[in-house]
């Protein structure tokens, strides 16, 4: 079986056609390509970023991944996934998706300019999806600049200094312990006056004597001017506000789909605008899947996505066969 792994350069390295078109190279997409390339069915990954993996790759340790009785970094275990990959075969393609349609049953997928366009008889999406922005004034001209999405690239930086942590889920928690390995001192920032995050979490937080919660309090404006040095606070019970002096500010309140390529109104969404799908994560759209953190859905884990991949692939299959 040849190993391909990523194929960069023109679109002379894509067929012009596919049977199975997976958008996106995480848990859930690698997952779907490797019952493909299994299956013997003619596909490719389109992927954006240069390493696969999705977000997971930027998280240092996960613990409830089965069949691991030591927790595994998830740069570590997405370049297990993908090496799995390649071993079978399976083509993942570097660059960005601008366009998805479909016309006379077959879709098109329409790339970045360098690389054109291929078409499919059946897509699975399984584009992930983003970090929200905290909503507070000029915090876009901080990204980068002391607003940071991942603590486990960026917390080396903030060494003796002092950092905030925006949200109150797993991924909070979780990157908030990891910043108290360099932060002398880390404010956990949540909208509410009590958690969600799982108990485990909430436990070890609480005892770490390096992290101290903000209840009920929301970010308005980031203070600064090249480098971060306050984080302006109001009250959602008294209204009232406060400076907060940081050095750093870690945001972690919630995702959003990565479904930019996909035209208005082709799709079923909710709500928040993922990607609504039935038990085998088929859409409203024949031929159309979806799978992973991108599909509305209860839980978004490495776990499920691996199980929508599946599931979404061998629905995939099923239907190249009607």
């Amino acid at each position: 079986m040849p190993t391909i792994g990523i194929v960069t350069g023109s679109s002379n390295s894509l067929k012009d056609n596919y049977d199975i078109v997976i958008i996106g190279a995480g848990p859930a997409g690698l997952t779907a390509g490797i019952y493909a390339a299994r299956a013997r069915i003619n596909s490719v990954i389109i992927e954006k970023n240069p390493i696969p993996g999705g977000q997971i790759i930027n998280t240092e340790n996960i613990e409830n991944y089965p069949g691991f009785d030591q927790p595994i970094g998830g740069f570590e275990l997405m370049q297990s996934f993908k090496s799995q990959a390649e071993n079978f075969g399976v083509s993942i393609f570097n660059t960005e998706v601008v366009k998805l349609s479909k016309e006379n049953n077959l879709f098109t997928i329409e790339m970045e300019t360098s690389a054109g366009n291929i078409t499919a008889k059946a897509v699975i999406i399984s584009s992930g999806a983003s970090p929200k922005l905290m909503g507070a004034e000029n915090e876009k001209e901080f990204i980068g600049k002391g607003i940071s999405f991942c603590a486990t690239c960026d917390g080396v930086l903030y060494k003796d200094k002092v950092v905030s942590v925006i949200g109150g889920g797993d991924s909070a928690l979780e990157e908030a312990l990891f910043l108290t390995r360099f932060a002398k001192k880390v404010y956990l920032i949540h909208r509410r006056d009590k958690l969600r995050a799982a108990k485990i979490l909430q436990e070890r937080a609480f005892s770490n004597e390096k992290i101290e919660p903000i209840w009920s309090h929301v970010p308005v404006r980031v203070i600064g001017k090249d480098i971060i040095n306050a984080l302006e606070l109001k009250s959602r019970v008294s209204g009232e506000k406060k400076i907060l002096e940081v050095n750093g500010i870690f945001v972690y309140v919630g995702l959003k789909p990565n479904t930019q390529f996909i035209p208005e109104n082709m799709l079923e969404l909710d709500e928040r605008g993922f990607i609504v799908t039935d038990c085998e994560m088929r859409t409203n759209v024949a031929g159309l899947f979806a799978a992973g953190d991108v599909r509305a859905k209860f839980l978004r884990q490495v776990s499920t996505a691996v199980g929508d991949g599946a599931t979404a692939q061998h629905a995939a299959e099923r239907f190249l066969e009607i």
